[in-house]
């Protein structure tokens, strides 16, 4: 039976098509002979459910449960149902490699998706690449995917991007001393040595350089010294979860009044709650997903990310967050390559999830190839501020 939804379709096929649906947001398959009885793919998933990731971890696994079933209620790809298996690691690397570990070589999974947090992921890539299982992270770091691994792909934008992304901003307003104080690991760790790599090809100067652990409970020490830093024009904090909160109050309690930036691991409305009014005024960075009813109208993203926050509003009675985004883009990646390779074979799929062009998701429109495992370009990032507790869109 053939499904024919009422928006373009985000995905092309030469033998069928995956249409979007407004309504439920599901996969539609045009087969040739569906076997009511095929072998279901299965998609085994370790995220931060708990912990102090579970901002990311949380959203995900919701996200990941809901399009399975959409999906499955429109009968699968070419016929195969979709089983899911989630497992809550916590936020901790030892344990997203044992339940990696279990999902390759106990359940037997077909596609990993998951690794919430840059951490989790790293420590699950050896397993998946010694397995040769396509593996979907939903973590930011660059490392990830620079170098190429081959069997590991990432829906959600680098640390490389985002700070090219912030500045290029600083530099069209004029600012070019900057302040960076970022979480001395995974993420945070990243995004500061991606920082410190781009900024000369911008002429931003990084006059002050500090770090805090992700459990800090102040950092007025680290800001104190940025802001007492003659010349600092600016100020960039690289993290996620907690630790950005933490210093964006500091911020605000000792009177800094520079530019403050934030990158795009506090991309959601979690954040804005943490830090009440001390977030006002903040830019960042975030997907389509955040600012969904301000993008121009004949945006190609603006249908599928309004489709994909009411079905999400709907289940939940809850904003779907970027965070969700990514793991609804790695998913129906998944299904179209699926779908494509014909089935569940792990090499097809994989090479499949390398041939992804033009696939709109919320994150951005993806093109991947052997030399890029991501496939999003900056035009897919959108600076955004925060204004009387909601986003403003500001590209």
């Amino acid at each position: 039976m053939k499904v024919r939804p009422p928006v373009v379709p985000a995905f092309t096929g030469p033998v069928f098509a995956f249409m979007l649906s407004v309504a439920g947001i599901a996969v539609g398959v045009v087969a040739f002979a569906a076997d009511a009885q095929a072998q279901a793919i299965k998609i085994g998933s370790f995220l931060s459910v708990t912990g102090g990731a579970s901002f990311l971890g949380d959203p995900e696994k919701k996200t990941l449960e809901l399009e399975v079933e959409a999906i499955n209620r429109q009968g699968g790809i070419n016929g195969h149902k979709l089983d899911l298996v989630v497992y809550d690691d916590g936020g901790a690397a030892d344990k997203a490699a044992s339940f990696a570990k279990r999902l390759i070589e106990s359940d037997q999974v077909d596609v990993l998706i998951g690794g919430s947090t840059t951490a989790t992921t790293m420590a699950a890539i050896p397993l998946a690449e010694k397995a040769g299982i396509p593996f979907v992270s939903l973590a930011g770091a660059v490392v990830i995917v620079d170098p190429v691994k081959h069997w590991v792909f990432k829906t959600p934008h680098t640390d490389r991007l985002a700070a090219e992304k912030i500045f290029e901003d600083l530099r069209k307003r004029g600012l070019t001393k900057l302040g960076l104080i970022s979480e001395d690991a995974g993420f945070g760790k990243s995004g500061h040595d991606q920082s410190l790599i781009v900024a000369k090809a911008f002429g931003i100067e990084i006059v002050a350089d500090e770090v805090y652990s992700p459990r800090d409970p102040d950092t007025t020490a680290q800001l104190t010294k940025i802001r007492n830093t003659p010349g600092v024009a600016a100020l960039f904090n690289f993290g996620f979860g907690q630790g950005p909160a933490v210093v964006t109050r500091n911020v605000r309690q000792l009177g800094i009044t520079i530019p403050f930036y934030q990158s795009h691991g506090v991309a959601s409305k979690e954040f804005i709650k943490l830090v009440g009014e001390a977030g006002e005024g903040i830019r960042l960075l975030g997907s389509a997903l955040a600012v969904a009813e301000q993008l121009p109208a004949a945006d190609p993203q603006r249908p599928v990310v309004l489709a994909f926050q009411r079905a999400y509003a709907d289940a939940y009675q809850a904003e779907a967050s970027t965070f969700a985004g990514y793991a609804r883009d790695a998913l129906y990646m998944v299904a179209e390559a699926a779908g494509r390779a014909g089935g569940a074979d792990k090499a097809k799929v994989r090479d499949q999830l390398e041939l992804t062009k033009g696939f709109i998701g919320t994150t951005g429109i993806f093109t991947m190839s052997p030399a890029d495992h991501m496939g999003l370009s900056p035009a897919s990032f959108h600076l955004i501020e925060i204004r009387n507790g909601n986003w403003k869109l500001m590209d």
